[in-house]
């Protein structure tokens, strides 16, 4: 009977030790909560390039063509986009962008940029988007990605002839069917 007695101590005694831990898991758990939610959230999918009616700035580069583009080479309505190739929703997102690029029937009216800091990891991307596109080629935070205030992407945008962002997200679907030219 004496026997009985210690083993139900000890069980208690470790039922309660077991209470205690999860009183203090708890307790943490409140804590980290506290934390993360006054964390900073990263880019949304409608903060990943400039808004809809902002400015563009000023920039110049030159195409994989050897063309050289800048602010002012936009003509009204012009499709931009923004992809990595390290990115798994632009490799998604990509063949859907080369479809509406098609339909707007020139390059002059879209463009792309690729940004990689190893130029061979883009070539399938460039070699997708050559057809339909002005592609430029940078590396991570080039003067092209800053001009459009590129946070993250894929990013994609209409840009009018003097340079003010008429539409802009991550996908196509946000934005409105310009005709073709």
């Amino acid at each position: 009977m004496a026997y009985l007695w210690i083993a139900l101590a000890v069980v208690t005694t470790i039922c309660l030790l077991n209470l205690l831990l999860i009183f203090g898991m708890i307790r943490r758990l409140r804590e980290h909560t506290a934390l993360l939610s006054k964390m900073p959230t990263g880019p949304t999918t409608t903060d990943l390039i400039l808004p809809a009616g902002a400015q563009i700035g000023s920039f110049s580069a030159v195409t994989t063509a050897g063309e050289a583009v800048s602010t002012a080479s936009f003509a009204d309505g012009t499709l931009v986009g923004f992809f990595s190739p390290g990115c798994a929703p632009c490799r998604e997102r990509l063949p859907e962008f080369v479809d509406y690029a098609a339909e707007l029937g020139g390059r002059d009216r879209v463009f792309a940029v690729v940004v990689a800091d190893v130029a061979a990891e883009a070539t399938a991307t460039i070699d997708q988007l050559s057809d339909v596109a002005r592609v430029v080629l940078e590396k991570d935070e080039g003067p092209v990605a800053a001009a459009f205030g590129v946070k993250g992407f894929p990013a994609v945008g209409l840009v009018s002839a003097d340079g003010t962002m008429v539409a802009s997200g991550s996908m196509l679907s946000g934005l409105p069917r310009p005709a073709a030219v």
